[in-house]
């Protein structure tokens, strides 16, 4: 009774509750690791165990069991075809998480304030996917890799402690962030940025302190603005007597209450990920010299609400999935000797989509993110052929970008949120489908400056 008593006092399901209370549990779970004794195997051996049970204790059994399936898709891939490791376990695990996810029905389940643990599972299968290319890279020739293919590369197949340790380290499955294998057992061994030098041993109290009051400042935030702004009134009657205006602006609360939601959860996982040492990536250049924590840090609250383009949400929102991405399926995607194009673009964001679930709503959101990155860009390639003279004319432009990411990131996240395809395209037909209407218009705008511009280059070169 205690239990329901809490969990209603703060207006969520016991189950999210319990959930709540392990994933916070990773706090000090993760602080305990700095002091394990017995070195690598010892840690290893607390990282899956701690893993393990809070994931129990979060889920059930049922959990683990889940979890150990794509752990050994993954590590018999690698273990039995290592010149195709990658491929097979991207599709194996990924279908296994999609499956999993039609069977639980696990966005309804999350929509009516329910939780399973599909959401662990999905961090777990982009770390067995992102470890098995590393294994593959391992023995390709290093003329064939980009950088970060050589930085993250594995020689040797890790041990089974390590690599379930890896997956289930102190909790970090529950909301990420993601990182790589090689980075843990680097962070495991005290190799490479964790070597210990004259440098002076970072201290995490202070980031740490900053990341537990941003949680508590977001979850306050969030218990305030979420029962104000019920996502089931759109589409109601009183919703649609409004005007465009309101009903915008009642969309634009909507995505803005939500998205603290995730603040709250990627500021509790930078705190355990900081305590743990993990999150550590590296010292400043400047004097005095300060500890960097990227590898904690999973969002950027004020880039994303202010972000100037769409381009740069992907570097501020789920930062570490967004670099899974692209080193993952953005990069492997592209041919050698070619560029990028809208096709890397769209199947990235399908990519992402499906890893998400397979409800309407994700596919269509994900298809118009890469719809509103396209026209941004486009955006910024007409800021780029304005002469530097117009100064104002470039700041209207700049300012014109800004306004296009708020309105189209509003729009498109709706779809996101209410899952299913009547409700995504009433809410859509409700602001008259302006946030796909603007991103077409600035792409076929932004093609025609283009067929302008490399004339005017060529004639420049040639003179």
């Amino acid at each position: 009774m205690k239990m329901e008593e809490m969990a209603s006092m703060i207006g969520v399901s016991r189950p999210v509750f319990q959930f709540l209370l392990c994933f916070v549990a990773t706090i000090p779970v993760s602080l305990f690791h700095r002091f394990v004794p017995g070195g690598p195997t010892a840690k290893h051996l607390y990282a899956a165990t701690t893993g393990a049970g809070l994931s129990y204790l979060a889920f059930g059994l049922s959990s683990n069991i889940h979890f150990l399936v794509l752990i050994l898709i993954s590590y018999g891939s690698m273990t039995l075809c290592r010149k195709r490791c990658g491929l097979i376990t991207f599709f194996l695990a990924m279908g296994y998480l999609i499956a999993c996810h039609v069977y639980y029905m696990s966005g309804d389940l999350w929509k009516e304030g329910g939780i399973d643990a599909t959401g662990s599972m999905m961090v777990i299968t982009l770390k067995v996917i992102s470890c098995a290319f590393n294994y593959n890279d391992g023995s390709l020739k290093e003329r064939r890799l980009r950088d970060t293919q050589k930085k993250n590369r594995l020689f040797r197949l890790p041990s089974v402690i390590e690599y379930v340790a890896y997956c289930l380290c102190c909790g970090t499955h529950f909301a990420g962030p993601v990182y790589e294998m090689k980075d843990y057992l680097d962070w495991t061994q005290g190799k490479g940025i964790w070597t210990r030098s004259e440098k002076p041993s970072p201290s995490p109290i202070g980031p740490t302190v900053k990341a537990i009051l941003q949680a508590g400042l977001c979850m306050g935030v969030y218990l305030y603005l979420d029962p104000r702004y019920p996502l089931e009134r759109i589409g109601d009657p009183v919703y649609k007597s409004w005007g465009f205006i309101d009903r915008f602006s009642y969309q634009y609360m909507c995505s803005f209450s939500a998205r603290w939601k995730y603040y709250f959860i990627w500021s509790v996982s930078e705190a355990s990920m900081i305590l743990s040492g993990l999150g550590f990536s590296g010292w400043t250049n400047s004097v005095p010299i300060e500890a960097q924590w990227r590898g904690a840090k999973n969002v950027d609250i004020l880039g994303v609400e202010f972000a100037k383009s769409a381009v740069e949400i992907p570097l501020v929102w789920n930062i570490h999935v967004s670099t899974w991405l692209r080193h993952y399926v953005y990069d492997r995607l592209v041919q050698k000797g070619k560029r990028p194009g809208f096709f890397q673009l769209l199947a990235t964001q399908t990519v992402s989509a499906v890893w998400h679930g397979l409800y309407p709503g994700y596919i269509i959101f994900f298809v118009q993110s890469a719809l509103m990155i396209s026209g941004s860009k486009a955006i910024y390639r007409w800021h780029q052929s304005v002469s530097g003279g117009k100064r104002m004319f470039k700041k209207m432009i700049m300012l014109s970008n800004f306004a296009y990411t708020v309105i189209v990131l509003t729009y498109s996240s709706v779809g996101f949120m209410v899952l299913s395809l009547d409700e995504t395209i009433t809410a859509y037909e409700s602001v008259f489908y302006i946030g796909t209407i603007l991103p077409v218009v600035f792409i076929l705008f932004g093609s025609i400056m283009i067929k302008s511009k490399p004339h005017t280059s060529r004639a420049r070169k040639v003179k």
